[in-house]
Parts: C-alpha cells; sequence; structure tokens
C-alpha cells in the first residue's frame, strides 16, 4: 500500500512540474472549442472622470385632497353684447307727395336710412305761391289744418318761400333715432316771423298741410330673442303684445316681480332686459320692478 501511495504522489509531483513549465515558458492553454460564444468587442479604456447620475425621483402615490390643486377652475363663458343690425344705407322707408288743402304748396318727401340706426329726410320738387316761408317736421300726433303747431317735432326744417319754379332739393337728419315709425305724420306750416301784415290762416306756426307717413322699414336683425316661458314665481306678469311672428312684444310687471327672474322668463340676459329698456327702474336688493309698468321686449321698437 505504502508503494502505491508513493507511486501515485510522484505521478501528481510530475505534472505540476509539466505544468509549471508550460507557463514559464510562454505557452497559452489552448482555447476551449466555443470561445466565440464568450467573446466581447473590444472597448476604449475606461475614463477616469466619474460620471454623477442624478438619483430617479420617487413617484409618489396621488393625494385627492390636493386633486383641486391640479385641476384648473371651470371658466364660464361670457355672454354676448346685445346687438342690432341697422337698416341697409340708401333703403328708403317712406314716401310720397305732399299737396296743401288749397294746392297752393306742393313738393316730395322721402325718407331714407343712413345705415347706422339714423335716418334722413330728403325733399324735392317743392313749389310754393303762399307769401310765407314754409317749414316741415315729423311728429307723432297729427294736428289739423289751421291748427297753431306747439310743438316742432323732429326734424324741423325750412323749405323755403314763395317760389317761380322748383326749389333746389334739400334734406333734414332725423339723427340715431333707430325706430322711427312712432312718427305718424308730415306736418307743413307757415314758419313767418310775425304776424303782422299776413293772413291769420298764414300767421307763425299755422298748420297748412297733413299728410300720414307709411313706413316701409324691414325688421332689424338682433342677437337677442325673447321667448316667453310662461310664468313663475317672481315672474307672474302678462304679455300684452306680440310681433308679427308671435315673439313677446311688451310685459305688464307684476307685483313682485324680480329682474332676473323676469330675464329668465323670457330666455335673454339681465343686460339684454336692460339694453330693451335702457329706462328700467328697480328697487330693493332683489332688483324688484315696479308693478303695472310695461316692459319693452321687441329689439326692433329700439
Amino acid at each position: 500500500m505504502r508503494k502505491r501511495n508513493f507511486a501515485a504522489i510522484g505521478v501528481a509531483a510530475m505534472m505540476l512540474l509539466t505544468l509549471s513549465g508550460c507557463f514559464a515558458a510562454g505557452t497559452t492553454p489552448a482555447k476551449p472549442k466555443h470561445a466565440h460564444a464568450l467573446s466581447a468587442s473590444p472597448s476604449a479604456s475606461p475614463s477616469m472622470t466619474p460620471t454623477l447620475t442624478a438619483p430617479p425621483t420617487p413617484t409618489e402615490a396621488p393625494n385627492p385632497a390636493m386633486s383641486h390643486l391640479a385641476t384648473p377652475e371651470p371658466v364660464s363663458t361670457p355672454e354676448p353684447s346685445p346687438t342690432l343690425t341697422p337698416v341697409p344705407a340708401g333703403t328708403v322707408v317712406a314716401q310720397g307727395d305732399v299737396a296743401s288743402p288749397k294746392g297752393s304748396i306742393h313738393f316730395h318727401y322721402r325718407v331714407v336710412a343712413n345705415g347706422d340706426n339714423s335716418y334722413a329726410v330728403q325733399y324735392s320738387g317743392f313749389t310754393s305761391t303762399v307769401p310765407v316761408p314754409v317749414s316741415v317736421t315729423l311728429i307723432d300726433i297729427p294736428p289739423r289744418v289751421g291748427d297753431g303747431l306747439t310743438w316742432h317735432g323732429v326734424a324741423d326744417h325750412v323749405l323755403g318761400g314763395p317760389t317761380t319754379s322748383a326749389a333746389s332739393a334739400s334734406s333734414a337728419s332725423l339723427g340715431a333715432i333707430g325706430q322711427p315709425s312712432y312718427l305718424t305724420t308730415l306736418v307743413t306750416y307757415s314758419s313767418v316771423a310775425s304776424a303782422d301784415g299776413v293772413p291769420v290762416e298764414l300767421g307763425p306756426n299755422k298748420v297748412l298741410a297733413v299728410n300720414t307717413l307709411h313706413w316701409s322699414i324691414p325688421v332689424r336683425q338682433s342677437n337677442v330673442h325673447p321667448v316667453d316661458g310662461g310664468p313663475r314665481q317672481f315672474a307672474t306678469g302678462t304679455v300684452t303684445a306680440k310681433t308679427s311672428t308671435g315673439a313677446p312684444r311688451s310685459y305688464r310687471v307684476a307685483a313682485g316681480d324680480v329682474t332676473s327672474v323676469v330675464a329668465a322668463r323670457f330666455g335673454i340676459t339681465v343686460t339684454d332686459l336692460i339694453w330693451l329698456n335702457k329706462n328700467l327702474q328697480v328697487f330693493g336688493d332683489q332688483q324688484y320692478l315696479y308693478a303695472d309698468t310695461t316692459l319693452n321686449l321687441d329689439p326692433d321698437r329700439l
């Protein structure tokens, strides 16, 4: 047994000497058969400058109590301002011929839109045989021939004195009147300064002719369209007139009516209601309307 052990030890020693000799002589051990699967591309020499990488930001769970800070507050869309489209410039909205009862005065008139809710009255073909200057005006309550004119109305205008031929055309402004149809009458009158030396019927302000105005004004377009939603608490008044299309035109206020509720009844804003009624009067913190007053609901009447 001892001989065998010594023999084994001797063989091992010889193998170690052989291997050490190979390494000492610079012999490289053979690569394994599958070395290509373990190879890697050569890389550049590592930099001596350390690379600093920020630590990842920790992800926090959302806090429901703070959600209102991330969600913007809702913004209400502003209501559009009420508008009313004027009658186009050049539109003739009324016209006619005037002849005094005795045939001594003749002329033609027409009312023309300026395109900005104002109008002009144009006069042409004026002739007169009366020995006093003659003027015209538009008023809402018709007088009678021979009356003394106490109010000179709107667009008061001197046509001229006695003529031998037709006078030059002239015009007068109605101004920014909006809806002129309330002026129902064209009045021709004597504009002589003094009654001295003239017949009584031709004295100052004597009415010489009265003509009814026949208006033909296109309906102006608006973005305000009242629709009656029916009586309700704080808006129990009555619609007293309607337009040709059936829309509410006027409203009589009942006791206890509140501005905001009346506006809501007709589907419009308080701004619209005030725009339709420029002299609207209210009282109290709740903006109560005065009972038995009449509100305008028709933009075309402005």
